[in-house]
């Protein structure tokens, strides 16, 4: 009784697939709801078996015959519908590749654009380092120059006080002509 259970069950469980929520085809699975079957064979139950062997021969090989234009009739059919199936997927296909190469050139082009926008917003932002540096180093140079000024102010103040201080301060035209004298003067060698 356990084994019956156990297949009962998995003739349940191969109806449906275990993952799905309902019993219901939906999308693209609903082939059994829309299927359209052919028509009853006519060569069901045609069959009446005659007294004579010879005819009963002549019979089935006409019905051969004509079970086998049928059959070829269906293949060709077949064959056509999916020949059509199999043009309507490739356009659908082609339809969907356009579709995402749109949607990559699409993607490329605003990654572009924000490429530009942030190389823009980088070189505005080195231009103001630029200039900050640049206002930077004039304002050292400022800085340095006044600093120079000042030393060169003191250094000029403080030989002025010497030459005032100085009693011996001798000027620098005359500082020439009296070492001249010094040197060729009485203790000349």
């Amino acid at each position: 009784m356990a084994a019956a259970a156990a297949s009962r069950r998995g003739v349940v469980y191969t109806g449906r697939r275990l993952f799905s929520s309902s019993s219901i085809a939906t999308g693209k699975n609903n082939h059994k709801e829309t299927h359209n079957f052919l028509e009853a064979n006519s060569f069901l139950g045609c069959w009446e078996a005659p007294k004579n062997p010879k005819e009963a021969e002549k019979r089935l090989a006409m019905l051969r015959r004509q079970y086998a234009k049928q059959l070829k009739e269906v293949r060709k059919e077949y064959i056509v519908e999916m020949e059509a199936m199999r043009m309507e997927k490739q356009r659908k296909d082609e339809a969907r590749q356009e579709v995402i190469r749109i949607a990559n050139e699409e993607r490329r082009k605003l990654k572009a654009e924000a490429a530009k926008v942030r190389a823009e917003e980088r070189k505005v932002a080195e231009e103001e380092f630029r200039q900050t540096l640049l206002k930077e180093r004039t304002e050292k140079l400022e800085n340095w120059r006044m600093k120079e000024a000042k030393r060169e102010e003191k250094k000029n103040a403080a030989k002025e006080l010497l030459r005032r201080s100085s009693s011996q301060w001798v000027d620098e035209e005359k500082l020439e002509g009296q070492i001249i004298e010094v040197l060729s003067g009485p203790w000349s060698f």
